[in-house]
């Protein structure tokens, strides 16, 4: 029988194996995300504690931008006050 922690064991091995850079973080009471980064990528995967995974991929446009771009970021992004 596989298990969630099995599931994740095996994920985190893997991505060790393959010198991939992760972190670990929970932002939901019922699941452990493993945020990985990769060159233009980065991927939240999710392990659910009713066994499912969702994983979700965010890729690089490649442009780079400079400092400038910082306030924009800020603001399109940041809390009403």
């Amino acid at each position: 029988m596989i298990t969630q922690n099995t599931r994740l064991l095996g994920f985190l091995n893997s991505l060790r194996d393959g010198k991939i850079f992760y972190r670990l973080s929970q932002h939901r009471d019922d699941a452990i995300m493993v945020e990985v980064a990769v060159p233009g990528e980065r991927w939240e995967v999710e392990f659910l504690e009713d066994g499912t995974v969702e994983a979700e991929t965010f890729r690089s446009d490649g442009e780079i931008r400079g400092e400038s771009a910082l306030d924009a970021l800020i603001a399109k992004h940041a809390e009403s006050r």
